[in-house]
């Protein structure tokens, strides 16, 4: 048995209230209209959600064209594309749609940067489904923007009307790098304050940026393809604390704790379910003498509204 350590479980972690509406949605469509239930790409990214929806009925798809015409169909949290709106309606489809409110409300911005003339920039990672829905709302050009080299790329004259909007999973450190960057070649450039993103990427990040400071080794819990939770192993790393990102119980390695490692600090995605937070305790408990303690930190109490289709199953 290794020596006497504590674990240290981060507050706030875990699931946010877009991720908690989408798996939601999903389940009570089961419920109303009975299995299959369609959903385009993965509802969240979360491979033991994403499981247990299929398990109950839900099929996920990539292409609009593998759903049957008139089929009920949802939109994962991410958000869609208004090509992917208009494909749906010529299938006539029963769309629900599951995206992140707060998703849609960078939808909207870009919308609104783009209809008063701005040349408009999306800061965030190429090919993720939230930023191909981003752009692909918006009836016009967005440049993509990930790195420093990307906005000195930017085609226009520091003295043009430039807006931006942002990922809303993206590390906090980078997004204000990005973001100097942007203002100091565009002094006018408008949009939303970095603190303005997301509550929950934020909360999440400032939660383990604190733990880190505190720990030996820091754990993330969350999918390989999960932004928010890389951004998390990314924090602690920045912190200064060896960090790992684990699935689940099944990919850790025990000589990570075996020498020298007192405390342990587990944090886990916006996308994780708790159960698989539960399950990595227990594997370290099993070869170790760990206590575990919820450390202090914002309780969060944020909900979203059904679609309202779905709001009598839900009563």
């Amino acid at each position: 048995m290794a020596g006497s350590m504590e674990i240290l479980l981060a507050q706030p972690r875990g699931f946010c209230a877009g991720v908690t509406r989408a798996i939601d949605v999903v389940s009570l469509a089961l419920e109303r209209f009975g299995a299959p239930v369609y959903v385009f790409h993965e509802i969240v990214h979360n491979q033991y959600v994403v499981n247990d929806l299929r398990e109950r009925g839900a099929v996920f798809v990539n292409a609009i064209d593998d759903v049957p015409v008139g089929a009920v169909t949802i939109f994962s949290a991410h958000g869609v594309s208004k090509a992917v709106v208009d494909a749906a309606g010529r299938r006539s489809l029963e769309s629900i749609d599951a995206t992140c409110p707060l998703v849609t409300k960078v939808h909207l911005q870009a919308q609104r940067f783009y209809a008063k003339g701005y040349h408009l920039v999306m800061i965030g990672h190429a090919g993720h489904e939230e930023v191909e829905g981003t752009i692909g709302s918006v009836d016009g050009p967005v440049h993509l923007v990930a790195t420093r080299e990307d906005v000195d790329r930017l085609p226009w004259p520091s003295d043009e009307s430039v807006a931006y909007v942002t990922q809303t999973t993206l590390s906090l450190d980078d997004t204000r790098e990005l973001l100097t960057a942007l203002k100091r070649r565009y002094p006018s450039i408008v949009g939303p304050d970095v603190n303005d993103i997301c509550y929950a990427t934020q909360n999440r990040q400032n939660a383990v940026r604190e733990l880190a400071a505190k720990v030996d080794l820091m754990l993330v819990v969350g999918a390989h393809n999960s932004s928010n939770s890389n951004r998390l192993w990314e924090v602690a790393q920045r912190a200064g604390c060896r960090a790992y990102l684990v699935q689940d119980a099944t990919e850790l390695q025990p000589q990570w704790w075996a020498q020298g490692v007192q405390k342990i600090g587990i944090s886990s995605g916006a996308s994780t379910p708790e159960v698989l937070v539960k399950q990595v305790v227990a594997c370290i408990q099993q070869s170790t003498t760990a206590t575990v303690r919820e450390c202090d930190g914002l309780q969060e109490h944020v909900m979203f509204r059904l679609p309202r289709m779905l709001e009598g199953v839900a009563a």
